[in-house]
């Protein structure tokens, strides 16, 4: 078995292909073995190789949140749902069916984007049809799905980016308002087209950097979803706006969560966001993929941040 491993904490030049083992490992109780047909790349990952990400203990130590591929064998007391020969993708160790209409490889980057955003902005902001709604970073692999999904469910989207191709890319996604962060106020412009409201909730990938402006960038009862530290985790911030307005602020990410939350995170993706995808109302976006002895350059790719949509590996 080869995969890929972080040789030491630093740069990209660090990642190894190796094999790992010999033959293939029996799963276990309740679990299954996937043969992989391609694995998304992930921020995550990239923090991991760094040192500052370590796995869950009893996780694998391989960098990797999800992938897609067939069900080789079945451990005891799986399902009666899964069988071996199914095309499957895996989000942090559960189950997935392919969608109807995605290709096996494609559908390695839907895992970790769909339950990411499900379970923050909808399952716990309790973002809402006719609702408005703030993306930084719209056209990563994460903002590319929340801009469909969210316009599937008829929610207003605001997204920010760092340049025009970005922006267009986001507006043909169905993008309303497109921001480009580096020559606009992002704060100033949703004032602009809300008409001083404020939008309802922000799903955050800057953290400390943005704090205030994403306060104040919030309407009435506003939530605002934190989910990365791009721009750091130590900020000074003025309150009040949080008691004048009744705002909220939310953070969490998946790979902590039980064995139970993640089954239900998938359960509820699932049953709301997979008919979305077969009716092809939202589809992956992929923008590269690299073959598994160029894990390396997919990192770098994902730490330049010049991507739209997911990176993926093809072992």
């Amino acid at each position: 078995m080869r995969a890929v491993v972080i040789a030491r904490a630093g740069g990209p030049e660090v990642l190894e292909e190796r094999d790992v083992g010999e033959g293939l490992p029996p799963p276990g109780e309740g679990e299954v073995l996937v043969g992989v047909s391609a694995a998304g790349v992930n921020r995550a990952d990239t923090v991991q190789r760094q040192g500052r990400y370590p796995a869950p203990p009893g996780a694998s130590p391989y960098p990797g949140l999800e992938c897609s591929g067939t069900i080789l064998a079945l451990g005891p007391n799986v399902p009666s749902r899964w069988a071996v020969g199914d095309q499957v993708v895996v989000p942090a160790g559960q189950l997935l069916p392919v969608p109807e209409g995605v290709s096996l490889t494609d559908a390695a980057g839907l895992p970790e984007v769909a339950c990411t955003v499900w379970s923050t902005v909808f399952m716990t902001s309790h973002l809402s049809p006719g609702e408005s709604f703030l993306i930084h970073g719209g056209s990563s692999g994460i903002g590319t799905f929340a801009i469909q999904i969210a316009k599937h469910l008829g929610i207003k989207v605001f997204v920010t980016a760092g340049s025009e191709e970005k922006l267009a890319a986001c507006k043909g996604l169905g993008a309303d308002v497109c921001i480009n962060y580096k020559t606009e106020d992002f704060v100033a412009r949703v004032k602009e087209e809300t008409n001083g409201k404020g939008v309802d909730v922000i799903l955050d990938n800057i953290g400390g950097l943005y704090l205030q402006r994403n306060l104040n960038s919030l309407a009435v009862d506003g939530r605002l979803f934190i989910i990365g530290f791009q721009g750091g985790a130590v900020t000074e911030v003025n309150l009040q706006p949080m008691l004048a307005r009744r705002l909220t602020i939310q953070a969490a990410g998946l790979r902590n969560r039980s064995l139970d939350n993640k089954a239900l995170i998938v359960s509820e993706v699932e049953k709301n966001v997979w008919p979305a995808v077969v009716q092809g109302k939202v589809k992956p976006v992929i923008y590269k993929t690299f073959p598994l002895s160029e894990a390396a350059e997919a990192h770098k790719l994902m730490e330049e941040s010049s991507h739209i949509g997911k990176i993926l590996l093809i072992p």
